[in-house]
């Protein structure tokens, strides 16, 4: 119930000694232990995972829904859900996250911004208003001994 880590597999690897020159398309899970440069998409509405290890280095933007990074990403990040930051990780870029979890030793350079989707209710200045006139009709007048009536 409390544990917000969803159990995703990794679909597919990129291994050390590759080095890919383009944007990268995926669904479901993803790891990276080499080179790329160039964007990292997941499929929007999907769930998606990536792994950028310690070996791994990406220069472009990233986008999905769950990611774990302990390699280097000198780009913009996007994480729709959960965004975790491993010790050795390094992001040089803005990072836009739901939620963060970041170990000691991760270092950001760039604007950190939490995603504040439907979680957050609006306020509406006619309800704010409203709500002072109720407690005063529903309130009565005092009695003696502490009590009131409707």
């Amino acid at each position: 119930m409390f544990n917000r880590k969803v159990k995703s597999t990794i679909d597919s690897l990129i291994g050390s000694t590759t080095s890919i020159h383009g944007d990268v398309h995926f669904k479901g899970g993803l790891r990276i232990d080499g080179h790329i440069k160039g964007n990292i998409l997941a499929e929007d509405g999907l769930p998606s995972m990536l792994v950028i290890s310690e070996k791994a280095k990406v220069e472009g933007e990233i986008r999905v829904a769950h990611l774990v990074v302990n390699g280097e990403i000198v780009g913009n990040v996007y994480s729709s859900d959960l965004l975790e930051l491993q010790p050795k990780a390094r992001i040089n870029g803005d990072v836009k996250y739901k939620a963060l979890e970041m170990h000691s030793g991760a270092l950001v350079s760039g604007k950190l911004t939490h995603d504040q989707v439907a979680e957050v209710p609006t306020f509406n200045l006619l309800e704010a208003r409203a709500v002072p006139q109720i407690s005063q009709a529903i309130s009565g007048p005092e009695l003696p001994g502490g009590t009131e009536t409707a």
